[in-house]
């Protein structure tokens, strides 16, 4: 593919919210699911705090 062709196909995707939308939300899943199989806590931010989730606390769909 020509660097043009590349640019163009980008462009489209990132103007299409909900490409980008959807893609996050699976990379977040799957993060999510590695974590819990891998019996990893997950650090979140919560109310100006470091919270950190048990992976037994994980609520997580396992798409596959």
């Amino acid at each position: 593919m020509t660097d043009k062709v590349v640019k163009d196909k980008i462009s489209e995707i990132f103007e299409n919210k909900e490409i980008i939308t959807k893609a996050l939300s699976d990379a977040v899943n799957e993060a999510l699911l590695q974590h819990k199989k891998a019996s990893n806590p997950v650090a979140l931010w919560e109310d100006g705090k470091i919270v950190w989730i048990q992976p037994e606390d994980i609520l997580v769909e396992d798409k596959r």
